[in-house]
């Protein structure tokens, strides 16, 4: 089962909350024991887990992805000026795999599957994939 996901993102940088998405599918699906793989097909945008129970955790993320990546930086030679969107996109991954037990992502007490957007506002999508 293979499911594709739009959503709209209206800021630079933001990471979205699609755990509720991802468990959507794994319902649909009835499967109870599974692997599910969600997978982001942009070049400036990726998927992370991370805890989704304080805010700042995200505020704090985005907040030092910038300082390891500022926006311009000198050097930086790629024609669209997106260079640090590059970049932070391969340090989170295009994807993550999480185990389905008992019909449930098998996620720890403060986790959440994250949509990272880079290089926003853009309309994106992103596939959740059962196996």
């Amino acid at each position: 089962m293979l499911q594709k996901f739009t959503l709209q993102t209206n800021k630079r940088d933001q990471m979205i909350d699609v755990t509720d998405k991802v468990q959507d599918v794994v319902d649909q699906s009835r499967m109870k024991e599974c692997v599910v793989v969600v997978y982001c097909p942009h070049t400036t945008a990726g998927i992370t887990i991370n805890e989704n129970a304080d805010p700042d955790v995200k505020r704090d993320m985005l907040r030092r992805f910038d300082e390891v990546y500022p926006w311009h930086h000198e050097l930086d030679r790629h024609k669209e000026g997106n260079t640090a969107a590059h970049m932070k996109s391969s340090t989170v991954g295009a994807s993550q795999h999480v185990i389905v037990t008992e019909g449930r992502l098998l996620l720890g007490t403060w986790q959440g599957i994250y949509f990272c957007e880079f290089d926003g506002p853009r309309t994106r999508t992103f596939y959740v994939k059962i196996i």
